[in-house]
Order: structure tokens, then C-alpha cells, then sequence
């Protein structure tokens, strides 16, 4: 990343310019080098240390950021960019963030990497799924424990045989908080795409025997709905070295021709996010 290369940068600097204290001036140089990091304005996000909280909700609509933001106990909008539009407040005192990330993995990698940057250490996503068993209803929320890595951003930050996988304390605190509010939901493996016609509309495409191949495997290993954002939400966490977790409201039901209605989405999708926010509060505040 260009501030490790900015760090050595300025303890060479310090080195060359001071021999006789230059341990004293390189370890100064990477101190203001990494307070140089923490205060950037982050190009994507256009947000800085201090705009948000360690606890992120991430939608992928920028749409559903004022509607998430409505279930927290006070708010103001941070910061508006491209896809990624961030409100920050606090939900029974404790302090909450929602940042958009617009639809499909490379543009969710950008919004952790930069939150990550600038102080966020937890990552839920709220979205939508399609379901893939027969168990799995309209309208129930899916906790996803790991994710089939069927999309071409997470292969660029560890190979394909890495897991997936929610932390585990985010699928607990989840968890706990779907049966404390009495919600319908299921713990399991979802799998992120990055075609949403190559899973709805398989036999148009020139690979249709191998996407319909495929998503039969997955189906039969257990598999419980589709997305497009949670893995590598969870091959980046790791990397980073922070803590994420996802909740999928089931939307629709392709094989069964089913969906929800708008009244029936508002209404499941805030019990999902009632859900992610009373898990925050099992989440200790790290600052």
C-alpha cells in the first residue's frame, strides 16, 4: 500500500539527514507518517479519522443508508461519494456507522480497506439474497458463516483455497440477537457472484452448462442463498485483521417464484437491521 512505501520513505529521509540521532528521527518519521494515514481524507469513501465509529453496517444500496440510519438513535450524514454514502450516530449509546458500497465485491473491497484506515474494526453487511434450498423462506434471515468465493476480487488478495469465513464472535453476537427479537433464521455458507444474470439467467450465457453445473454443486453441498458481496467482505476482514459478519434478508426465491413485496421488504429488512444494531451492543467499543 502507498503509505507502507511512504513510512520507508521517511525513515530513510531520517536516517540520511541525521546520523547522529537517527534512530530518535526514524522512529519520528514513521510516527508522523502514520499520523499522515490516520488524517488522509480517503479517495473513495472522502471520509477521515474521527467521521466514523469502529462498527459498520454496510449496505450496498446508497438508497437503503437513510433507512438503516433511521433505526439509530441519532445521526447525521458524514460523507457522499460515487457509491458510498456514510451516516455516522449511535444506537443506545453506542456508537454505529452505515456506509453504502455499491453493488458487487471490487467496490466493497475499497470501502473496507479505506474504513478499515480510518478507525472501523467491525463489518456487517445488511443486503438481500436469493434462496437456494427449499428450507430457506422469503422473508427468513440468512447469518452467514462463510461464503463460496465465486467472484474475482477476493483471488486478488489470497489464493482461491483460503476460506471465507464471518468471524466467529460477529455470527455468535448475530446470533443472540435473532433469537433475543424472535426472528426465522438460518446459520450457514451463502455464495457471493459477481454476475447477477449469469445466476438468474444461466442459459443465455456461452458457459451455461458450467454455471448451471455449479450452482447444482452448491445447492447439493448445503449452500443457502446467493449474494454479491460477503466473501470477500470475509477474505478482506482477515487480511485486515478485522472483525466481519453478514445478514441476508431472503428476498426472493427464483425456483419457486416468489419475492417480497415492497411493504413485505421494508418491514423484513428492518428486522434485519434491528438485528445487526442490538448485536453491536455484545461488540466491546474499540477506539
Amino acid at each position: 500500500m502507498y503509505w507502507k512505501a511512504f513510512i520507508i520513505w521517511k525513515w530513510r529521509k531520517a536516517k540520511i539527514m541525521n546520523k547522529k540521532d537517527g534512530v530518535e528521527e526514524a522512529i519520528g518519521g514513521l510516527l508522523d507518517a502514520y499520523d499522515d494515514k490516520k488524517e488522509a481524507v480517503q479517495y473513495h469513501v472522502q471520509l477521515k479519522k474521527g467521521d466514523i465509529s469502529d462498527f459498520v453496517i454496510l449496505p450496498g444500496d446508497p438508497g437503503r443508508v437513510e433507512f438503516i440510519a433511521e433505526h439509530f438513535d441519532k445521526a447525521e450524514l458524514v460523507a457522499e461519494n460515487r457509491e458510498y454514502k456514510t451516516m455516522t450516530g449511535e444506537y443506545k449509546g453506542r456508537p454505529v456507522t452505515v456506509t453504502s458500497t455499491g453493488i458487487g465485491c471490487p467496490s466493497t473491497a475499497i470501502a473496507i480497506e479505506e474504513l478499515a484506515n480510518v478507525g472501523a474494526s467491525t463489518f456487517v453487511r445488511c443486503g438481500t439474497s436469493g434462496a437456494m434450498q427449499d428450507y430457506t423462506r422469503v422473508g427468513e434471515k440468512v447469518i452467514a458463516t462463510g461464503a463460496v468465493r465465486y467472484e474475482g476480487t477476493s483471488v486478488q488478495y489470497m489464493p482461491i483455497e483460503f476460506p471465507a469465513v464471518a468471524s466467529h464472535d460477529m455470527v455468535l453476537a448475530l446470533k443472540n440477537a435473532a433469537i433475543k427479537n424472535k426472528l426465522d433464521h438460518h446459520l450457514g455458507i451463502v455464495q457471493s457472484k459477481d454476475s447477477f444474470y449469469g445466476q438468474h439467467s444461466p442459459e443465455t450465457m456461452p458457459i451455461a452448462d458450467e454455471l448451471k453445473q455449479r450452482w447444482d454443486a452448491w445447492v447439493k453441498g448445503g449452500v443457502l442463498c446467493s449474494e454479491m458481496e460477503a466473501a470477500t467482505i470475509f477474505v478482506v476482514g482477515s487480511y485486515r485483521k478485522v472483525r466481519t459478519g453478514a445478514v441476508l434478508l431472503v428476498a426472493g426465491d427464483q425456483a419457486k417464484g416468489e419475492s417480497l413485496t415492497k411493504e413485505e421488504y421494508k418491514a423484513n429488512m428492518s428486522e434485519s437491521v434491528t438485528m445487526i444494531l442490538d448485536s453491536s451492543l455484545d461488540i466491546e467499543v474499540e477506539v
